[in-house]
């Protein structure tokens, strides 16, 4: 792969895009700790960033999902059309299932919920790196998609279930995680009892069989 001029053939370029500052500046901070990573282009929007990432080649872009002109999962989606080798990362200051899916289809390898530590950024910065070097065809890509995406699925499930929701959105979590042949019981079991709570008899006679036949 060419390298833009000016920057490090030993080093990862890196995009920020994000439409705060205050995001932007300790976003970049926490990425000079990452002696791997080289920050080539900050965007504070996504038509900049689709226009930045055309000039700089990024390997790895982090994204806003909400910013104004161009949101995250359009711009992704536009970028990765025209730079297929860079992976996104997206940033989002909600635990939206919906908006991770999203951006899953969008092309995104990684995700991360405002605020983030440092920590955290460089676990995912490490776990897409490795996707990067590891993964070469369409179907291993896209099993590591669902990888991911489950990893935060459950981390979804295991809150809803600690804190007691029962309402639509940790039914929609806890319904895609049941889509697994191999779903964890106790996953299926918070499932019911949502059903059950929610009236959705049907579905809960389907859950109900479902869960004899595990436990036979």
């Amino acid at each position: 792969m060419s390298q833009p001029a000016g920057s490090s053939p030993d080093k990862l370029r890196i995009l920020i895009a994000d439409d705060v500052t205050e995001t932007r500046r300790s976003t970049r901070l926490m990425l000079s700790m990452i002696p791997a990573a080289e920050v080539v282009a900050i965007a504070k929007n996504g038509r900049e960033a689709v226009e930045m990432t055309r000039q700089h080649r990024p390997d790895i872009a982090l994204m806003d999902v909400n910013m104004p002109e161009m949101d995250g999962i359009s711009a992704i989606q536009a970028m990765t059309n025209e730079w297929p080798q860079m992976a996104c990362i997206v940033i989002s200051a909600e635990r939206d299932p919906q908006t991770l899916l999203d951006a899953m289809a969008a092309g995104a390898r990684g995700y991360l919920t405002k605020p983030f530590t440092a920590d955290q950024l460089i676990e995912t910065f490490r776990r897409v790196v490795k996707q990067m070097r590891i993964v070469r065809q369409p179907s291993g890509d896209a099993a590591a998609l669902r990888q991911q995406r489950d990893k935060f699925l459950k981390e979804l499930a295991n809150e809803y279930i600690r804190t007691r929701r029962t309402d639509d959105k940790a039914m929609e979590v806890l319904e895609v995680l049941a889509q697994d042949p191999n779903c964890e019981t106790r996953l299926l079991t918070a499932l019911a009892m949502i059903y059950a709570l929610n009236s959705h008899w049907g579905k809960l006679k389907k859950l109900a069989e479902r869960l004899e036949k595990q436990s036979g």
